[in-house]
Formats: structure tokens, C-alpha cells, sequence
């Protein structure tokens, strides 16, 4: 028996004492999975644990993981936790019993995800992290986006907006998700900037990472602050919110949103005129580099600690790219 089986097996027992196991459905497509990974043979196997798959950005990301699998040649299976941290966890443990080589985590909550992490590579398994950082000796390779620097690109965009225009109203409405650590850092790195060039944090409302919550709490900051003229939006149900409360509220002419990740419906706020700057990611890429990651990592390769994948931010001027994407 070879020395990552044996460890498997000894992971096995502790892993069944820390979680109560469940059928994460890794051979065929169902609900909590999108390929077939369980396809025999030699081939490495990688589990890619995800948060949702209704977000446009992380249904781009099983994309770019997908072509990457088809690319090099790896079975790839996809579990959706549906924001749920504790069925993170489980998925972790799942694929570790049935033998994955590598597992991709798109952590949602970066505490919380360690023990089941640390309990995947004690059994030999390769460990990628993607998007949030999970800073843990057990992580092998982090792929993404460094997300308080490019809060505080888009913080320091805004300021420029607001010194270009000569506007006198620096009031600006935050749209968050509180409950989302990397949110929670873009939120604070904007903070940081824009106060620091004496704009004013109104107020901070909580979208919970919903499009329908974070729409109402918009509707709510616009009555309560009507004196906030700008507003930002940490991610994109917060955006997608934040487009949709600007319209019910006919703020078109006097609201302008900056914040991240583009849909159509933000597509259309930046052609209306009252979007002004979004910080687009490539989760495609993300994905992408993620797997081919996890295959140097089993085959007894290096990969950088690292993959750091850029931002674009935009606007009007840039935007024609992205309009076949989001269709």
C-alpha cells in the first residue's frame, strides 16, 4: 500500500470523528456537483469545493476549471456548499475518503475551514485555495485576487471621481455582505482610502450576499441618507442590489454606484450612466490556474505560493469587451 493510501487510511478515522459524513454525489452530476469525476483509471483526481452556483462569478470559475481538467487531462469533480460553511467541511472530508488527489477550496469561511483542510493534507492530499485566503501550512498554493489591494484601487478610483468632478458631496453609502470575509476586506481597504481623502461612510448596510436583501438594504440607505450621493458595493449580488434599488428608486440622476463584478444588469447601470466603476475579476483564470496547480502539485511539481490574477476596473470606455460575456 503506498504511503498516500496509508495516510488516507489514517485520516479516514479522524475524519469521521470530527464530522458526520454525507453523500457528496461525486460520481455523476446532480445538484451538488456539475461533472462526472469518478471515472476510474489513472487519472488525477481534484475536487473543487465551491460556494454557490448562482453567482455568475463562480459559475465562470467552474468554467475555467473545467477547460483546465479537459486541458491537462484530470478528473474534475465540482461540489456546491450553497453558501453553507459546514457543507464545505463535509465536502472537504468526502473527497478525501473517496481518494481525490488534489481538492480546490473557495473558502466561505477562512477560520472555519481549517480543521477539515489540515485533516485533507494530513491524508496526503493537495491543497489550493482560491479567492479568500486561507493562511494555514496546509495550503500548498492560493490562486486569485489580492482583495484589500484592489479595495483600495477602487477606493482610490472613487477619490479621483470625486476630485475630477470638483464634487463637494463626498457622502458615500456602503453596500456590504458582513458576513463574507473577503467582502469585509474590500470594505475596509475602500474605507481606509476614502476617508483618508476626507469622504464621508454614511452609512454601511448589510446585503447578506443576496441579490433581494442586498436591494433592500440599498432602498433602506437611500431613504435614510439622502444626502448620499455615491455608493459601493462590495460584490456582485451587492452590485446587482445596488443597480436594481437605484432604478425602483428612480436615483438614476443622482446616485452613482462603483463596486464589483459585472452582469448584464451592471452592464446596462454603466450605458445608463449611473455606474461608474466596477472591479472586475477573472474568476475564469482563477479557475483555471487553480487546476493546472493541482496537477504540477500531485506529479511532484512547484507552483508559486501565490498565482496572483489581476483586476481590470470598468467603465464606459472598456466595457465593450465584456458585453459577449454577460450577455
Amino acid at each position: 500500500m503506498s504511503k498516500r493510501k496509508v495516510l488516507r487510511l489514517v485520516a479516514l478515522l479522524s475524519i469521521v470523528a470530527m464530522l458526520a459524513l454525507t453523500a457528496v454525489g461525486c460520481a455523476g452530476t446532480d445538484e451538488d456537483g456539475t461533472d462526472d469525476g469518478a471515472t476510474g483509471g489513472e487519472k488525477i483526481k481534484v475536487g473543487l469545493v465551491q460556494i454557490n452556483q448562482q453567482a455568475i462569478f463562480f459559475n465562470q470559475m467552474n468554467e475555467g476549471a473545467q477547460e483546465a481538467a479537459d486541458e491537462v487531462g484530470v478528473d474534475l469533480t465540482i461540489f456546491n456548499a450553497n453558501d453553507d460553511p459546514a457543507k464545505q467541511n463535509e465536502g472537504i472530508a468526502n473527497f478525501v475518503t473517496q481518494g481525490f488527489d488534489a481538492i480546490i477550496v473557495v473558502a466561505i469561511d477562512v477560520e472555519g475551514v481549517k480543521p477539515a483542510i489540515k485533516e485533507a493534507k494530513d491524508a496526503g492530499v493537495m491543497i489550493v485555495c482560491v479567492d479568500a485566503v486561507v493562511e494555514d501550512d496546509a495550503v500548498d498554493c492560493q490562486v486569485g485576487v489580492d482583495n484589500a489591494a484592489a479595495g483600495a484601487e477602487i477606493g482610490e478610483f472613487v477619490v479621483d471621481y470625486i476630485e475630477k468632478n470638483n464634487l463637494t458631496n463626498k457622502n458615500i453609502g456602503v453596500l456590504g455582505a458582513l458576513n463574507s470575509f473577503i467582502q469585509n476586506l474590500r470594505k475596509d481597504a475602500f474605507v481606509e482610502v476614502v476617508e483618508a481623502a476626507g469622504a464621508t461612510i454614511t452609512q454601511t448596510v448589510d446585503g447578506q450576499n443576496r441579490q433581494e436583501a442586498a436591494m433592500a438594504a440599498a432602498e433602506n440607505l437611500f431613504t435614510a441618507q439622502t444626502d448620499t450621493e455615491i455608493m459601493y458595493a462590495t460584490g456582485e449580488p451587492q452590485m446587482v442590489g445596488a443597480v436594481a434599488a437605484v432604478r425602483s428608486q428612480d436615483k438614476g440622476t443622482t446616485v452613482k454606484l462603483f463596486g464589483w463584478d459585472l452582469t448584464a444588469e451592471v452592464i446596462q447601470g454603466i450605458d445608463d450612466g449611473f455606474v461608474m466603476g466596477v472591479v472586475q475579476q477573472d474568476p475564469k483564470t482563477e479557475g483555471y490556474e487553480a487546476v493546472k496547480a493541482c496537477k504540477t502539485l500531485v506529479e511532484g511539481g512547484t507552483v508559486a505560493e501565490f498565482i496572483d490574477v489581476p483586476i481590470v476596473i470598468v467603465t464606459a470606455d472598456n466595457v465593450e469587451p465584456y458585453r459577449a460575456i454577460f450577455k
